[in-house]
């Protein structure tokens, strides 16, 4: 049956509606690329009657906004590094680590019913681990404790670690394995830590450790652990060989105390003194006597 005026009149406002609305799609939402390639930042203006839209890009990450493209230009560094595709999306040219970062496409369109619209698009950056930071202990007694520790602060995603001994890799479960099954480690590979809580003989070797994620790996460089015996009696022997020195030093250094060989040395003869000068009394020296004599002052 066919639609009465008043009927069609009620429907071309929305139909009219749905037409001028302006409205953006994308591609890809969540676009993931490795630090120093280029990325597509995908913007689709699906429907819009306005000739010349307005286009921003805009970039959120910590909480703070700020323009990538505004008034017709690139902003900031983007200017050297990145331009505008088929209109509306965004193109980034050898991204870096502080790309990584959620940006809006904004499009206005005066002449749609619907003048805004936007779309979010999340760019993950990945970085590539850089060469771990390795700490092995060169020696270790039978029996005691070790703590390996593996870290790399670069990459991203966070790395993940995996230890290898004698260039064969350490299995994060010792039962499961039967060649380790002897050792009594724990390796936590989201921390990089490597700990033998009793080491034997068979523990002894070369250690690295590799840190991977999802845009690489980087290993450290091969370091040795020693694993021996720890040998109880010569330690025991040696101890008591230095109590008998000390022993020996003390009665020496007693003995001779008695002896007076630490005593402070006195002079032998008596200090000459010049005797006092009486009152009254002048001293007169002769050529016979090649000394003085005394000579009386007084007159009585």
């Amino acid at each position: 049956m066919a639609l009465g005026r008043p009927a069609v009149l009620l429907l071309l406002p929305l139909f009219g509606c749905r037409l001028l609305a302006v409205e953006l799609t994308s591609s890809n939402t969540k676009p993931v690329v490795q630090e120093f390639q280029s990325v597509e930042l995908s913007c689709i203006i699906k429907s819009t009657i306005t000739p010349d839209p307005r286009i921003e890009w805009k970039k959120i990450r910590d909480g703070e906004t700020s323009y990538v493209f505004f008034d017709n230009k690139m902003q900031g560094d983007f200017a050297t590094r990145a331009e505008i595709l088929s209109r509306t999306s965004l193109v980034i040219k050898n991204t870096t680590r502080m790309d990584t970062a959620t940006y809006r496409c904004e499009v206005a369109a005066p002449s749609d019913t619907k003048t805004i619209d936007e779309i979010n698009i999340q760019l993950t950056v990945q970085v590539k681990p850089m060469t771990p930071r390795c700490t092995v202990p060169k020696a270790v007694p039978v029996g005691k404790t070790a703590s390996l520790h593996c870290h790399e602060n670069e990459g991203f995603p966070k790395s993940t670690y995996s230890w290898y001994r004698n260039s064969e890799p350490l299995s994060p479960d010792t039962k499961s394995n039967a060649k380790f099954q002897n050792s009594s480690y724990t390796l936590n590979p989201t921390t990089g830590t490597l700990v033998f809580h009793a080491v034997h003989k068979g523990d002894t070797g070369r250690y690295s450790c590799i840190a991977t994620n999802d845009a690489g790996f980087a290993k450290c460089e091969e370091q040795e652990m020693e694993v021996y015996d720890l040998n109880i009696g010569g330690i025991i022997g040696g101890v008591l060989v230095v109590v008998a020195v000390l022993v020996l030093i003390t009665l020496g250094i007693c003995c001779a105390y008695r002896r007076g060989y630490f005593a402070n040395s006195k002079e032998s003869g008596e200090s000459y003194k010049t005797p006092a000068k009486p009152d009254g009394v002048n001293y007169i020296r002769t050529d016979d006597e090649g000394d003085f004599r005394h000579k009386s002052s007084f007159v009585i």
